[in-house]
């Protein structure tokens, strides 16, 4: 410790005495009392400086986010509660989320985020067709100018936008086959370049 942290530190201390002091004096006839209610304080500030010295391992777990290594090329998914590995990408300039999904041939636009990025889904030509858990579905193949996970950049990208009913856009194989390597480890999906 320097002499500053010492100065605030016994600084803190005289403060304490006297606030404690100053309680002890004027509640000297309800000292039990005082005393639950200082424990109380007690545990509630214990319990708030544990949250936040635990706050990132916390978010972590609610919320697990994509980490972008532009150098490596890599970008590490962690798997959420429901076991899928969502992502998010820049599309056109957008956020778009989708569920990596490698038993998808491309990649698949919700309705609403092809009309996010620019796209309007009525003026498609729903020309495709494609099977998916929930039936045979139309699709219109299209391309947007700009795909990007962080600093990796893809352009020209051909994108399908489904007619049916979907809650998250999907990130098939198409997208997957960019990258030289796609590994599965401790709850982590990682794509390398």
């Amino acid at each position: 410790m320097d002499s500053q942290s010492i100065g605030s530190l016994v600084y803190l201390v005289l403060l304490g005495c006297v606030v404690g002091s100053y309680f002890l004096i004027s509640h000297r006839r309800n000292i039990g009392q005082m005393a639950r209610h200082a424990l109380l304080w007690g545990l509630i500030f214990l319990g708030v400086i544990a949250g936040v010295g635990l706050w990132s391992d916390i978010r972590r777990d609610i919320a697990p986010q994509q980490s972008v290594f532009a150098e490596e090329g890599r970008i590490e998914v962690p798997q959420a509660h429901d076991g899928h590995f969502y992502m998010t990408a820049q599309v056109n300039g957008k956020p778009v989320m989708f569920v990596v999904d490698t038993g998808a041939t491309d990649i698949v636009l919700t309705r609403q985020d092809a009309r996010m990025v620019g796209i309007d889904p009525e003026r498609l030509v729903y020309s495709g067709r494609a099977g998916t858990a929930n039936g045979v579905v139309d699709t219109a193949r299209t391309t947007v100018d700009e795909f990007a996970v962080g600093p990796l950049v893809d352009r020209d990208v051909a994108v399908w936008v489904n007619r049916g009913e979907m809650n998250t856009s999907l990130l098939g194989m198409a997208y997957l086959r960019r990258f030289e390597r796609i590994e599965i480890s401790d709850g982590t999906l990682v794509l390398e370049r």
